[in-house]
C-alpha cells in the first residue's frame, strides 16, 4: 500500500484538510501578535527553502521527480525534511491561538501525514540512491540534531 500513488494522494488530501481546518477554524491567529508572528516565520522559512531546493525537485505528492537531484546544502545540511518543519511551525500558530482538542486532534492528524509522506519519500530516495542512504545516517528527520 505504500508503494501505491494512492497512498500518496490520501496522504495529501489529509494534510490539506487538516491545514484548511486548523486555518479557518482559528481566524484569532491573526490578530494574536505570537500567533501572527510563528505563521509568518513559517511562511518566511517555507518560501526559503523552495528557492534553495529549485522546482525541479519540489513535489506536493511524496513521489520523486524523474530528474529530481539530492539537495544536502543550506537546511538540508541538518534536516531531510525541512519543508514539514516549516509546516509544524506554520501550523503551531492556529493550534497556539486555541487550545482545544479539535485543535490537537488536527495536529496530530497533520503531523501523522507529514511524517508518513516523509517515510514514503525517504523510502524511495532510499531506493534511488545509495548516497541517501548515507545522507540519512547524517542528518535528522525534522529537527536539526534532535529529530
Amino acid at each position: 500500500m505504500i508503494q501505491s500513488k494512492l497512498y500518496s494522494y490520501i496522504l495529501v488530501c489529509v494534510q490539506f484538510t487538516c491545514i484548511t481546518l486548523l486555518i479557518f477554524l482559528n481566524p484569532t491567529m491573526f490578530y494574536k501578535p505570537l500567533c501572527l508572528a510563528i505563521f509568518a516565520l513559517g511562511i518566511v522559512m517555507f518560501v526559503y527553502i523552495l528557492y534553495n531546493v529549485k522546482t525541479l525537485n519540489f513535489n506536493i505528492i511524496p513521489e520523486i521527480k524523474q530528474n529530481a537531484t539530492l539537495v544536502t546544502t543550506g537546511v538540508y545540511k541538518y534536516i531531510r525534511h525541512p519543508m514539514y518543519f516549516a509546516l509544524f511551525l506554520t501550523m503551531l500558530s492556529p493550534f497556539s491561538a486555541n487550545l482545544n482538542t479539535n485543535n490537537l486532534f488536527l495536529c496530530v492528524v497533520l503531523v501523522l501525514a507529514l511524517f508518513l509522506k516523509a517515510k514514503k519519500e525517504e523510502m524511495l530516495w532510499a531506493h534511488k540512491s545509495d548516497s541517501y542512504k548515507k545522507y540519512m545516517q547524517h542528518t535528522k528527520m525534522f529537527l536539526p540534531f534532535i529529530l
